[in-house]
């Protein structure tokens, strides 16, 4: 057993006693803070005056604030037109807050909801423009990171996000919007493959990076990528011996990019794909 010495036992006690009024302080500010949320005005405001109050604050730019106000009128008033805009309104206030797995929550919720309602295909747009912006500005702002390089499982959702609208909603008022990412992000998750696939050129994979580029002219036919899929195709083939199908990636690269750098022997480029695919190496 341990013992506690003489002027041990006097210190121990006054911590103790520090720590039960701590503890009794922190139990009066959770109850003070309880009363004062109960006569907050919004406990009271008829459902109108509350949605107003929401909106004023989504349109001054408070997404945090307004968020509070519309989960509150949500939850006091569980039916009806207000609700059922303040449902759209919270989905707009949390992805503008950054928030995006809440708003992607509200978006499924809405969905299940009100499978029929007017402004559905408007929610259908912002689930994918949430999962387009997922992540992508952080990488861009801190890393400075080219955006083909991230995971692509958000943008790969966001795709079909814009499919699935362009196939409910063909005439919305959003198609053309959405028409236009598809066509961006097409373009990226391209990027993205010859990335990889230059990823496996320089680890001696031969064969997977033969199969990127083989994956980028089946799936993204005509993308700006065309002409890196068939040089890492001939390259890989080269590197493999397989004069063949070297010789016929190089006939094809030849007759639809001519000008493409790896006919002069400058591609892929030797600056370092490792380096560029870490994201704390660039900007050094």
């Amino acid at each position: 057993m341990i013992r506690l010495s003489g002027t041990t036992r006097p210190l121990l006690l006054l911590l103790f006693a520090a720590l039960l009024l701590s503890g009794s302080g922190c139990s009066r500010l959770h109850n003070m803070k309880f009363f004062a949320h109960k006569d907050d005005p919004i406990e009271t405001m008829p459902v109108d005056q509350l949605y107003a109050e929401g909106h004023k604050q989504l349109e001054f730019g408070n997404f945090q604030h307004a968020t509070i106000d519309y989960k509150r009128l949500v939850s006091r008033f569980p039916y009806g037109p207000y609700t059922e805009q303040a449902q759209i309104d919270l989905i707009y206030a949390e992805y503008k807050d950054n928030n995006f797995d809440d708003a992607s929550a509200a978006v499924d919720r809405f969905i299940r909801t009100y499978p029929t309602h007017r402004h559905i295909d408007y929610v259908y747009y912002m689930k994918g423009l949430i999962d387009f912006n997922r992540d992508s500005q952080v990488l861009a702002r801190i890393a400075q990171l080219d955006m083909s390089l991230r995971d692509q499982g958000a943008p790969r959702q966001s795709f079909n996000d814009f499919a699935n609208l362009l196939r409910r909603f063909p005439n919305s008022r959003y198609a053309p919007n959405a028409r236009q990412r598809m066509v961006y992000l097409r373009e990226e998750l391209a990027k993205h493959e010859i990335n990889v696939g230059l990823f496996y050129l320089s680890r001696q994979a031969y064969v997977a990076a033969a199969n990127r580029g083989q994956y980028v002219i089946t799936n993204f036919p005509q993308s700006q990528c065309d002409g890196d899929a068939l040089a890492l195709m001939a390259e890989s083939y080269k590197r493999l011996g397989d004069a063949k199908l070297a010789d016929d990636a190089r006939r094809v690269l030849q007759a639809n990019h001519p000008d493409h750098p790896w006919l002069t022997g400058n591609w892929p480029h030797k600056e370092g794909l490792l380096r560029k695919m870490n994201p704390f190496a660039t900007g050094q």
